[in-house]
């Protein structure tokens, strides 16, 4: 698989990457990257789904925009974009994101896929995170060289290759802006996502150190429709590194969205 730049249009205030026709998935990438590193899941859904891979504000060709000072006025500028229901699937932030829209906006969402996503991190964790937030400056980019250490150990690839460049071409305000909200936030209410009743997948590596299997499970345990799922021998960019088996279990949620 490589991950070229694809053509877009307007989402909204934003840009995504359009494919395919039949019932409405969204797709939303988690923080530094890109529509394009949902590409092999493009491909895959867009053979009996409508697939909308929406850039996040301040990354890919989304411009930055004032007053986003929390994860729901993320969730609130893509939702904006929306104008039929769509089962919606999130990476990272980008579940964060999936799992409040699901909760804030259930008649705009048939179901919630959440890859990667944290939930109610240790002390530790929680403090490392936020380490590196602090860190950023919002005018220069910080050497990719840890994250992607953390995403593929030190093993080349192509898909190492396009995250190396998502990167370090994204915009520094744009990636601290989101970067601090991520380092931030815990994960959904656990009453909110009791509340949740639309289908609800949880899906995550098996050896993903910080969107822990043990996340995955105990939101699948609280959503009333919830399922967690995980990838043997997969970490945090499991979208890229496990592709195939990704992109089946996402187009088998997706078809189970619409006949609920």
């Amino acid at each position: 698989m490589i991950w070229t730049t694809r053509p877009r249009s307007d989402f909204g205030a934003l840009r995504a990457i359009r494919a395919g026709e039949g019932p409405l998935v969204l797709m939303i990438h988690g923080v530094g990257l890109r529509a394009e590193a949902w590409g092999a899941q493009i491909e895959a859904l867009s053979s009996r789904c409508s697939v909308i891979a929406v850039d996040m504000p301040g990354h890919g060709e989304s411009a930055m925009a004032e007053g986003l000072g929390g994860l729901r006025d993320y969730t609130d500028r893509i939702v904006a974009g929306l104008d039929q229901p769509a089962c919606v699937i999130g990476h990272s932030m980008g579940a964060m994101i999936a799992l409040d829209m699901g909760i804030r906006y259930p008649d705009k969402v048939t179901g919630v896929a959440a890859l990667n996503a944290i939930f109610q991190r240790d002390d530790a964790a929680a403090q490392a995170v936020q380490a590196r937030a602090g860190s950023l400056d919002g005018q220069s980019m910080a050497d990719p060289t840890g994250t992607l250490r953390r995403w593929f150990g030190t093993t080349p690839s192509v898909a190492r290759e396009a995250c190396h460049r998502w990167l370090t071409e994204v915009s520094p305000a744009g990636y601290r802006a989101a970067y601090s909200i991520f380092a931030h936030e815990d994960g959904p209410d656990p009453q909110a996502l009791g509340q949740m009743n639309c289908p609800a997948l949880f899906l995550t590596g098996r050896d993903e150190p910080n969107s822990t299997p043990q996340m995955s499970e105990k939101m699948a345990e609280l959503a009333p429709k919830g399922q967690a799922q995980i990838i043997e021998n997969a970490a945090h960019m499991m979208p890229m590194t496990h592709a195939e088996q990704v992109s089946e279990t996402l187009l088998d949620f997706a078809q189970r969205c619409q006949n609920d």
